[in-house]
This record gives structure tokens, C-alpha cells and sequence, in this order.
């Protein structure tokens, strides 16, 4: 009878009422609940409760019935208000809405309009708002009423008016006629900001974009002197700085350059800070941001604007924004419980890397780049080799094709989606210093550095399974030890998960040493989840969607960025960050003074992290040679050349389709799979073989890397270093 009961509760279960998909967003709003809130509760992906928000898809058991719970507990708390007035409707003529593909659910604000010529203004009886068809005391979507007015805003003049351009499509009027009362303004009255990403952490601070217009109307120059580039801001006796001093405004280090931050030392919880972007001093990097810096107020404000709801405020170039979305997803401390008067103190915050850096003389020589101050007791001009140094790098690889694949058509490259975001997710990695030990045995849950042979392990003959082994030809494999695909030849120090992989592969392992980490965690699964839900949400408003059919999904990648060349910008930053973050995380010296042998600014950061970066390029590295292997093994193709997370075959046909082993549309397991994910490929270009023989004859480089090229087939100068 309890197993009919049970099938009963099942069927109910699987038919739980919930409310429309506007309610379900005004109760998790109300409650204070952000979208990762619910979906780790529930264990399931962000996209999915917002599509659930959106009322695109529907929730199904087990995880229905848990929502509907959810949502059932919060109608109690919050009932909705049956005499809630509607939004009062403007007389003057709405901006026309944004293409489907345009819209950012998760921004809870309304599309940016795609014309942003014909931004809507209404007339201001007492407000500096200027949105159409908004009411006031309702922020639309629910958003926190501190930040209502989105995080960040374009400072811009019309007709002698100071603007601003907010998300949204909002304009505000600004009466500020200084930087300080623009910096006060902002504060005070703007509503700029967006909430933290985590408990523990801290609210963005307000992000004023500054047109040229702008900066001449507030007395700053439009570019920079030379001087001025070469020092990266103003001198200390320009007059805006001297304002900002005489009104008691600070600036951070970096001074007043292209990312300036001022600010008033914090008093308790509250923070006065303003950070300003500058795109005509090279703000807006081109190589990272496209055209962005030249687009008009208000599409700029749509680029900035989606990609600070999706990933984060931006604090810098690409590369700073990554490496702070670390730290604002695992801020380095939190309150403590209680103490006994009832007062709570600031302690360790577990899962982060701390508030302080690592002594610079306590990190292992191997894993520190070279002129770092633990190094400089050795010999001018010393070389570390392969038993000293770390050197887990992308792939740089390339070999001469055979005669049998001289005989096919074409060399078709695959590209890696998000490979170095693919190879964090997941990933072990040390939180705390770390520890020498002599002839450790191996583990390999155990991040660190080891100095181990791996010169006896044979690509030739390698583990498929538990009890199989499975024969290739080494000669076309590269290395997946090294950079460059060479063969190891004596001890090496190594990351974990390159260790690992001899392992898997088959062959034991004996370090002689290691420096390993005993405190460790998933430290960068929470930065690569926002990422990659920033990535695949934009690829969506963009037209491609995860899950297409392999053919579809090629149809689908063909001239993406031409749907929303806006929505592209933000896709290329997306990418430009994940890259940036990690590098970030081993960052050199920069500027003149230094000298080897002395410490530099980055050192002073807790997330200096050499280690970290190097075992996410390990585990790229591998994973991608797994896939190739597994490849190899199935249908006898190796890669004629590889860079980084580009792999190029040769193949009859022009089409990834024509060599990938697809039946009824399935993948092969472990192997290279089409789509828009994280981890799986897209097609990177295809030229013809007769293309490569010429371009390696041309430049008398039978192992040119052909990968470098394969996207457009142009091949630049190789006397330039190209």
C-alpha cells in the first residue's frame, strides 16, 4: 500500500501548481533571492529558473515540486497587493523595442532599444528621469531600489545638456557642472550601482562612462600626451585632480588615467566610490572591446550595460575584470558569529584565497617566473631548464603532412569554445601556501608542482579502458607534456593534472620532489559559472543555442556576429576576460624602475597566483589531447597542427561534419563534439591542402603552424615574428 502512496505523492508532485512567470520573479525579488540563490538550492543551472522566470520552459520533477514549495512559502511571506497601481503611461512617443535576440533577462531592466537614435525622452515635471512608460516609485522588474537605475551610465552633452545614458534605454538629466559635483551626484541621486554577487562580498560601485563631449566639458583632455600614456594619467597638477583634492575626494594608485576610481574612505558598511571609463584614453582596449569605445552614448550603454549584468561591473581592462570577479565570487573574508558582547569581527571567509598575499620569498622557485625575488641569488644570464622552472603552456604545435593526407582536399581547423574556462570548471586548486615534500608519492587530488621523468611514457601504445590499450602512431601525436609537443627527455617539474594524465595514460609515475597544497577547493567553479552563463545567454540573444543539431549548429555559427554586432562586442569581451583573468594570475612587471631580483606591484595581491593559472593551462592542455587521441584511436586521423584551442585536420571535405565521427547525429564519446558549450568546438576555417603545402614551401617551414592562419588563410610577414 506505502508504494501506491508513494506513486500517488509522484503524480502529484509532478503536476504542482505554480504561479505565472511574473509572479515566480516578483517572489524571489521580494525575498531578496538572487537567481544563483535558487538554482543551487534546486541544483540546477542559472539559465534554466530564468527561463522558468521568463515562462520559456517549465519546471519538471523532482526539481517542480521543490520550486512550487519554494514559490508557495513565499506567497505567504509576501502576498501579492490586489490594489497595486498600474505603470503611468507617457504621453510622449515610446523608443522602438529591441530585436528578440537583444533582450537580457537577466538584467531584470528593459531592453535597450535597437535604434538608439530614437531614444525616447519624456518631459521632466520633477525628475531627472527620463524613461518612457516607467512609473517611478516601481523600479520595473523588481530591481533593488538603490540601484533602480542600472549599474553604470554614458556621461555624453546634447545641445548643451550634460546626459546621461543609462541601461535600459533611461536617460538622466545631470546637473553637475565639476568632476566632484559629478562624482556627488552620482552618489547622492544617480542610483547607479548593482548589488553584490556574493554574501560576504560588496556592492559594485556606480560606473560613469565620459564621452568626448564630457571630458571637455569638465575640463579634462580628450587624449592623452604622450607623457600622459606613457605614466597612465594625468600629473598630479592638473586642475581636475587638484579640484577633486580641494573637495576631498581620493584617487586609488593608478591616479586619474583611463579606469579612475575616487573615492572617501569608507565609514562602517557605507562606501563612496565612483569609478570613471574613458574610452578615447584607450579604456575600452580595441583588441578585447572591438569598436565599442566609438559607438553612440546609448549603444555603448547597452554593451557595458549587459555585460555588467551578466558578469560583472567592469573594474578595469578585461583582464582586471576577471581577476576581481574571482574575488567578488570568494570575497576574502566575512563576518564571524557573535562574539560574547555581541559584536561580530572580520575573519577568514573558508573557499577564498585570503585577504593576504603569499610571502614572495616562501613560493617554490620552480613555479615563480623569472626576476622574482626568491630567484635572485642566481647567476646573471642563468637559463632555468625544464628541471627548474614550471612551463605549463598552451599548445604550440605543428608537424609535415604525409603523403596520405597531401592526397586529400582540405585542412579544416576546429576551435575549443571557452577552452580555459572549460579546463577551471571543476578544478582542484590550492588555497594556501605551499609545502616541499622529497619522493612524494603521487595524488592526483592533490594540486601543486612535481619534478618527475615522464620520458618512458609512449604515445605509441597508450590506455583506453580499464584492461585495453589501444595502438596510434606516436610520430603524428604530439607530446602532451610540453608546449611545443616535444618529447620529454629526464625530470621536469609539472602541474597536477599533466601528471595525472600519464597516469590515465597508462604509465606509472614517481616524482622526486613536489611542492604541493594541502588547502585546497574548487576555487574557480563560481567564476566559471557566471562566465559561461554570460557567454552562452549572449550566444542565445545571438541566435546560436546550446543543444542545436551539429548541422544547425554550423548553419547557426555562420555570421553570428552580424545579427547584433552590439551583442558580438560583448561575446568577444566575455572571452577577452576569461583569457585576461587567468593571465592575470601571473602577472610580470610592468613599467620602468624595476629591476630583477626586486619585488613588483602585482606581488602584493593575494590572487598573485602563478600555480593557479599554470593547472588551468595543464588541464586545458590535456583535456585537449585527450579528445585528439580518442579521435586518433577511432578513425586514424591525427592533427597536422595545433595552437592553443585551434586543431587543424586534414580532410576530404570542407566541413568539420566531413571528418568528426558523427552517427545519427551522436558524437563520438570523449571525442570532439559540435556546439556552443563550454568544452565542445566550432568550426575555426577552412583553406585547401594545396594552400598549406604553398605557405610552408613559400616560407621554407615544413612545420609551419598552419592553425595560426586557417581562420581567413591570410599569412603575415615571418620575419615580423608572426
Amino acid at each position: 500500500m506505502s508504494e501506491l502512496f508513494d506513486a500517488v505523492d509522484a503524480l502529484l508532485a509532478s503536476r504542482a501548481a505554480l504561479p505565472p512567470p511574473a509572479e515566480r520573479k516578483r517572489l524571489r525579488v521580494a525575498h531578496g533571492l538572487t537567481i544563483d540563490e535558487v538554482a543551487t538550492a534546486l541544483k540546477v543551472r542559472r539559465a534554466t529558473v530564468s527561463s522558468w522566470e521568463a515562462g520559456k520552459t517549465e519546471p519538471r520533477p523532482p526539481e517542480r515540486e521543490a520550486y512550487a514549495r519554494l514559490l508557495d512559502k513565499l506567497a505567504e511571506l509576501y502576498p501579492a497587493d490586489a490594489n497595486a497601481a498600474a505603470p503611468a503611461t507617457s504621453t510622449a512617443p515610446a523608443a522602438p523595442p529591441a530585436p528578440a535576440e537583444a533582450q537580457t533577462p537577466a538584467t531584470d531592466r528593459a531592453p535597450e532599444p535597437a535604434d538608439t537614435t530614437a531614444t525616447a525622452r519624456t518631459a521632466k515635471p520633477s525628475s531627472t528621469s527620463r524613461r518612457p512608460d516607467t512609473k517611478k516609485a516601481a523600479p520595473a522588474g523588481g530591481t533593488d531600489p538603490r540601484f533602480e537605475n542600472g549599474p553604470l551610465a554614458v556621461v555624453d552633452v546634447e545641445d548643451g545638456k550634460v546626459l546621461a545614458y543609462c541601461t535600459g534605454g533611461l536617460v538622466l538629466d545631470v546637473p553637475a557642472r565639476s568632476v566632484p559635483a559629478l562624482v556627488d551626484w552620482t552618489l547622492r541621486e544617480a542610483r547607479l550601482g548593482a548589488p553584490k554577487l556574493a554574501g560576504p562580498g560588496k556592492d559594485a560601485d556606480p560606473l560613469l562612462v565620459l564621452t568626448e563631449a564630457a571630458l571637455e566639458r569638465y575640463g579634462l583632455p580628450v587624449t592623452l600626451t604622450q607623457d600622459e600614456k606613457h605614466a597612465g594619467r594625468l600629473p598630479e597638477g592638473h586642475k581636475v585632480v587638484k579640484q577633486l583634492a580641494r573637495a576631498e575626494w581620493k584617487l586609488t594608485k593608478r591616479g586619474f588615467g583611463p579606469w579612475a576610481r575616487i573615492y572617501r574612505p569608507a565609514t562602517g558598511a557605507e562606501r563612496a566610490c565612483v569609478q570613471l571609463c574613458i574610452p578615447s584614453w584607450n579604456a575600452l582596449d580595441p583588441r578585447h572591446w572591438g569598436a565599442a569605445g566609438q559607438l553612440p552614448p546609448a549603444r555603448l550603454a547597452r554593451v557595458l550595460g549587459v555585460y555588467a549584468s551578466r558578469v560583472m561591473t567592469p573594474r578595469g581592462s578585461t583582464a582586471v575584470t576577471g581577476l576581481e570577479l574571482m574575488t567578488a565570487l570568494h570575497p576574502p573574508t566575512r563576518a564571524s558569529e557573535p562574539d560574547a558582547h555581541g559584536k561580530r569581527h572580520s575573519e577568514h571567509n573558508p573557499g577564498s584565497l585570503g585577504k593576504d598575499a603569499v610571502d614572495p620569498m616562501s613560493w617554490p622557485p620552480c613555479e615563480v617566473p623569472d626576476g622574482h625575488p626568491v630567484l635572485k641569488d642566481l647567476p646573471r644570464f642563468h637559463v632555468r631548464g625544464p628541471g627548474e622552472k614550471l612551463f605549463e603552456e598552451a599548445y604550440d604545435w605543428a608537424r609535415p603532412m604525409t603523403d596520405a593526407e597531401c592526397t586529400l582536399r582540405h585542412l579544416v581547423g576546429i576551435d575549443v569554445n571557452m577552452a580555459f574556462a572549460a579546463g577551471a570548471n571543476g578544478l582542484n586548486v590550492g588555497l594556501g601556501e605551499a609545502t616541499h615534500v622529497r619522493a612524494p608519492a603521487f595524488d592526483p587530488k592533490l594540486p601543486g608542482s612535481w619534478l618527475v621523468d615522464l620520458s618512458h611514457v609512449d604515445l605509441s601504445k597508450v590506455k583506453a579502458g580499464k584492461d585495453r590499450w589501444v595502438e596510434l602512431d606516436g610520430s603524428l601525436l604530439p607530446s602532451p607534456f610540453t608546449p611545443k609537443g616535444e618529447h620529454p627527455t629526464g625530470p621536469a617539474w609539472y602541474a597536477t593534472p599533466t601528471v595525472a594524465y600519464a597516469a590515465e595514460l597508462g604509465y606509472e609515475v614517481h616524482p622526486t620532489e613536489a611542492w604541493v597544497r594541502y588547502d585546497s577547493g574548487r576555487y574557480l567553479d563560481a567564476w566559471y559559472n557566471r562566465l559561461r552563463d554570460a557567454y552562452l545567454a549572449t550566444m542565445a540573444d545571438l541566435g546560436v543555442h546550446a543543444d542545436l543539431p551539429p548541422a544547425d549548429f554550423l548553419a547557426a555559427m555562420q555570421g553570428y556576429q552580424d545579427r547584433d554586432p552590439d551583442l558580438a562586442i560583448v561575446v568577444a569581451a566575455i572571452k577577452a576576460t576569461v583569457k585576461g583573468g587567468l593571465g592575470k594570475l601571473r602577472e610580470r612587471p610592468r613599467g620602468g624602475g624595476w629591476r630583477p631580483g626586486e619585488p613588483w606591484r602585482a606581488l602584493s595581491r593575494p590572487t598573485w597566483r602563478p600555480d593557479i593559472r599554470a593547472a588551468v593551462i595543464s588541464r586545458t592542455r590535456v583535456n585537449l589531447h585527450r579528445k585528439i587521441v580518442k579521435h586518433a584511436a577511432f578513425t586514424g586521423q591525427y592533427p597536422v597542427a595545433i595552437l592553443s584551442d585551434c586543431v587543424v585536420y586534414a580532410s576530404d571535405g570542407p566541413s568539420p561534419l566531413d571528418f568528426l565521427p558523427y552517427r545519427d547525429g551522436k558524437p563520438l564519446l570523449g571525442g570532439f563534439k559540435l556546439g556552443v558549450n563550454p568544452g565542445l568546438v566550432k568550426h575555426e576555417g577552412t583553406q585547401s591542402v594545396l594552400w598549406g603545402e604553398e605557405v610552408r614551401e613559400r616560407f621554407d617551414a615544413p612545420d609551419l603552424n598552419l592553425a595560426r592562419y586557417i581562420k581567413d588563410g591570410t599569412v603575415t610577414d615571418l620575419d615580423n615574428g608572426e
